[in-house]
């Protein structure tokens, strides 16, 4: 008995492009656009964008962890710096959903 799993492998495609995309917008010598025409911004852009800005979220976070550990910071700060980080992984991990889900439904659509 054979088990039909293409809706699997097409969001499992659809995560590895994503991934994939992710994965080079955190290296700066990248070029999301080298195929995409320059129209005025793009989909890569924004999200090399919001990954950068996760990152640089989390770096932020990171160094005020260690400053609060060396007693040059305070509790509020760390904890502010934490929640940010949080609410930045939140709206990138929606992001991906919201690219999955699309490209599911596109997907269903008939040819």
């Amino acid at each position: 008995m054979a088990v039909s799993n293409t809706p699997f492998n097409a969001a499992t495609a659809a995560y590895s492009n994503a991934s994939r995309l992710i994965n080079q917008a955190a290296k700066p010598q990248a070029d999301l656009t080298a195929t995409a025409p320059a129209a005025g911004g793009n989909f890569a852009d924004l999200l090399a964008q919001n990954v950068q800005g996760v990152v640089d979220q989390g770096k932020v976070s990171d160094q005020m962890a260690l400053d609060m550990v060396s007693g040059k910071a305070n509790v509020v700060d760390m904890v502010t710096a934490l929640s940010e980080t949080e609410m930045a992984i939140e709206s990138m991990v929606t992001l991906r959903d919201k690219v999955i889900s699309a490209y599911e439904e596109i997907m269903r659509m008939p040819i």
